[in-house]
């Protein structure tokens, strides 16, 4: 009997080879290409042909668009990230590290959208109906009639699907899907590939706005071709310690809404529950005010955050460390570079250590001036007075430069009793908000001087 021919696909890229290589000849990625059976040239029609059906020339103002319509989950903050809610024919991917809540909060979404009528489907291809079952009883969900179907096979999915015709359909995972029209494994390169294809058109088609779960790398990125996310609607991040009992969801792609908009759970034994207010999480409490502590008022998407910034200098010797948590540990050594240059702090011969609490990750360069602050507070040994809050870029030249949406921030702030601002000249309100006292400054040296009034 002939022997099937073979080609090596990258997992990182999807490119093929006809032998092994170390390296893809396509992305260069080394000691990516796996083994797979080479599929036989399809004779006739196309099996992708109804993607792309035929279509006449128009011009932009001539067609007709409306928003589109968005059904609510049930779940705020996961409706905040999606943009309001799910959209019809829509297609969702989310991915996480193991156990850290996807398949809770994607289970409780959908009890709570069949509750409100909408015809439902959750696919399981990692449990069976029993342990989603159980899993249900323990989040309290009593007599649930979400439908479950747990099964592998793309072919009786997409049967499934048909015959049903749910507003909203779970896959979970992705990567336990697979065709009979391919020989290869599932999760591989192929098959994921495949499979996300024909879920895709069978959410345009029929209208079923379909939720995919995908697995993750050791890396934390989506596991899988990068395709898988150029075709869906939507890409979610579920991130989050699972040592903690916080989570935060995050749009990394939305094709219907914002990116980068993040939506804030706390796990329970009931399961997610959103949290209404996430600045508190970000917050320490500290009965009097501590030395190398400074509150930011960070973004993240259209959310203001107050996030508190805790630094500690300390007698190095020789060899001083620079170490952060949560920031950028090069922009750590060069902002202690325009601290000595351009205000006469100097740090030469301290170890610093600088650490975003609650274990939230600030990739915003307006956390600079509080992390600056909170460096000079420290060395100090002198605390911020109560109700202190910073932001603001610092530039080489030593000048403060504006951060993105200021009066939002600033209104945040006031609201959760914050009384006293430090904040770059082009923030400053035209109109004074109450409660709340703003120095704007306009350079480093200006903001350590406040620091020393205070």
């Amino acid at each position: 009997m002939a022997k099937d021919k073979s080609i090596y696909t990258c997992s990182e890229c999807g490119g093929t080879s006809p032998k092994w290589l170390g390296k893809c000849p396509h992305c260069e990625a080394w000691n990516t290409l796996v083994e797979t059976v080479a599929q036989p040239a399809a004779s006739g029609r196309n099996r992708f042909a109804a993607l792309a059906p035929a279509a006449e020339l128009q011009v932009l103002a001539d067609i007709e668009a409306s928003e589109v319509a968005r059904t609510p989950t049930g779940q705020e903050e996961l409706d905040r990230v999606l943009g309001g809610g799910i959209v019809d024919g829509g297609v969702v991917l989310i991915g996480g590290d193991p156990g850290i809540g996807k398949s809770t909060l994607l289970l409780q979404a959908l009890d709570a959208l069949q509750r409100s009528g909408m015809p439902t489907l959750y696919v399981t291809g990692e449990e069976s109906g029993a342990q989603v079952a159980l899993r249900s009883r323990r989040l309290g969900l009593d007599n649930s009639q979400v439908p479950v179907l747990a099964e592998t096979q793309l072919e009786k999915i997409l049967a499934t699907l048909d015959a049903r015709k749910p507003g909203i359909a779970v896959i979970d995972s992705i990567q336990t899907v697979y065709s009979e029209q391919l020989t290869s494994a599932p999760g591989s390169v192929a098959q994921v590939r495949e499979c996300a294809a024909h879920l895709t058109r069978a959410a345009k088609s029929s209208g079923t706005a379909i939720v995919l779960v995908g697995h993750v790398t050791k890396e934390g990125a989506l596991a899988g071709p990068r395709v898988l996310e150029h075709m869906v609607d939507t890409v979610l991040y579920f991130e989050g310690d699972t040592h903690s009992s916080f989570r935060l969801v995050r749009a990394i792609k939305n094709r219907f809404g914002a990116v980068n908009e993040i939506g804030v759970f706390a796990m329970t034994e009931k399961g997610l529950k959103g949290v209404s207010n996430p600045s508190a999480i970000f917050l320490s409490q500290h009965d009097e005010p501590v030395p190398g502590s400074c509150v930011l008022v960070t973004l993240e998407g259209t959310r203001p955050l107050l996030v508190e910034i805790q630094a500690l200098v300390d007698d190095g010797g020789p060899s001083p460390r620079r170490l952060s948590v949560g920031l950028d540990r090069d922009r750590l050594a060069m902002l202690l570079a325009v601290l000595h240059r351009h205000a006469g702090v100097a740090c030469l011969d301290q170890d610093v250590f600088v650490n975003a609490v609650g274990g939230v990750r600030i990739a915003e360069p307006a956390a600079d001036l509080a992390v600056l602050l909170a460096i000079t507070s420290s060395l100090r040994g002198k605390p911020l007075p109560k109700g202190f809050v910073a932001f603001g870029e610092v530039g080489l030249a030593g000048e403060v430069r504006p951060a993105p949406r200021g009066q939002e921030r600033l209104r945040e702030a006031a609201k959760l009793g914050f009384s006293v601002a430090v904040v770059p000249k082009a923030n400053a309100p035209k109109k004074p908000i109450e409660g709340l006292t703003i120095h704007a400054v306009d350079r480093v040296d200006e903001a350590v001087a406040v620091l020393r009034e205070a």
